[in-house]
């Protein structure tokens, strides 16, 4: 009884086989014809800038650190008891403001002593030139001897002399009084006071009573390696860059966490000599310092305008991308509406852009939005932006795309 049952579903089989068979080419021509049904992707969507030339300053930001303008190291000219100190330690004084005395009482007596004499230097002086009065006409009656008159001249001389150096003496005591109270010889601030009152000090003396810094103006001394200033002469020199003012050269400031200094500086001058050990010319900066921010020895980031480069083409960070080799490419949109790459070579970063030095000209349409979704030779659906466009989010400003429409 179960062998026909077998033989109906084996013939079942077979039967049913052939129409398989000749449905599967059937189904295939209907796949096909809806996927020709089916329409084209559109083409990708990218905005692109057009490169407009146009002038650009060039900066270049360079390591540097901070010095006092002038620095007064205050040490005793003469010696003696310190007896009072006339200022506040870590405030600001004046030139000519004083800051120690020291005990005068010695130099008043010496200042005396070389007065009085100075005074009898005088009255013998006095006496030989009344002297050779009285002999200058007895000489010619030869009622005194030759002798007798030259020896009053000399005598007149020597007294001259003597009163000449009583002079000095007075006027040297005098300075030294005046030393007796020490003054600060700059404007500046002061630090902190090795000595105090009663500590007996000496003239000259190797341990300084204080020091006075002037911090306004200020200093910056930066450094620039040689190439590097080598190529920026050969850049003016040919054309490339042009100095955007005819006086000093201005210089920015940036502090160590990055925030700016308010105040621009100029440059004063650059060393005739490069480090042996670093390889690098000095350049030294002058800075307006009223509130003291700046303080000797910070380390600080000079922004040096080196020129000005005319007809500087910009390019967006965010349309260069390096390829393989490290070359720096970006994407263009040719006169046919077609993605080309182009290798370009970029000089340096201004801001969020490069300042391209080859590899575009005038005119070129850089893709800078969508560069992932296309690649050379594509034709993509081309939006034009500006640059204020695409540093807002690349939303087009209503008037603009109502001017443009």
């Amino acid at each position: 009884m179960p062998k026909p049952k077998l033989l109906s579903d084996r013939l079942r089989s077979w039967l049913t086989l052939p129409v398989l068979l000749l449905g599967a080419p059937i189904l295939a021509a209907c796949d096909d014809k809806v996927q020709a049904a089916q329409p084209a992707p559109p083409p990708p969507p990218v905005s692109v800038i057009r490169l407009q030339p146009a002038p650009v300053v060039i900066h270049t930001v360079l390591p540097g650190r901070s010095a006092a303008y002038q620095v007064a190291e205050i040490r005793p000219q003469v010696s003696g008891l310190l007896q009072e100190r006339l200022f506040r330690e870590g405030e600001t004084v004046a030139a000519g403001q004083p800051l120690f005395q020291i005990d005068p009482a010695p130099y008043r007596a010496a200042l005396a002593s070389a007065a009085a004499n100075q005074a009898r230097a005088e009255a013998s002086l006095q006496n030989a030139r009344a002297t050779t009065s009285r002999y200058r006409p007895l000489v010619g009656q030869n009622a005194v001897s030759r002798m007798e008159y030259d020896k009053a001249v000399a005598v007149q001389a020597q007294a001259e002399a003597e009163v000449a150096a009583a002079k000095a003496a007075v006027q040297s005591a005098q300075i030294d009084l005046e030393r007796t109270r020490i003054t600060s010889p700059i404007a500046g601030r002061t630090g902190r006071t090795s000595l105090t009152v009663g500590a007996l000090v000496t003239a000259n003396q190797a341990a300084e009573l204080l020091t006075v810094t002037q911090l306004d103006p200020i200093l910056v001394d930066v450094t620039q390696p040689a190439e590097a200033m080598l190529r920026l002469r050969r850049d003016l020199e040919e054309g490339r860059l042009r100095r955007s003012a005819e006086g000093g050269v201005e210089v920015r400031l940036a502090f160590g966490d990055g925030t700016d200094y308010p105040h621009a500086g100029q440059l004063q001058f650059a060393e005739a000599t490069v480090d042996r050990d670093t390889g690098a010319v000095t350049m030294r900066a002058i800075f307006p310092n009223p509130g003291g921010m700046l303080m000797p020895g910070m380390f600080v980031r000079a922004r040096v305008e080196t020129g000005v480069a005319q007809n500087a083409l910009l390019v967006p960070q965010q349309a260069v991308t390096r390829n393989p080799r490290g070359e720096a490419t970006t994407l263009v949109v040719d006169e046919e509406g077609t993605v080309r790459q182009r290798i370009i070579e970029t000089r340096q970063a201004i801001g969020n852009k490069w300042l391209v030095s080859s590899g575009l000209s005038a005119g070129d349409r850089v893709v800078v939005e969508g560069v992932q979704r296309v690649r050379d030779g594509v034709k993509p659906e081309v939006r034009e932006v500006s640059l204020e466009e695409l540093e807002r989010g690349s939303q087009p400003d209503p008037k603009t795309a109502q001017a443009r429409g």
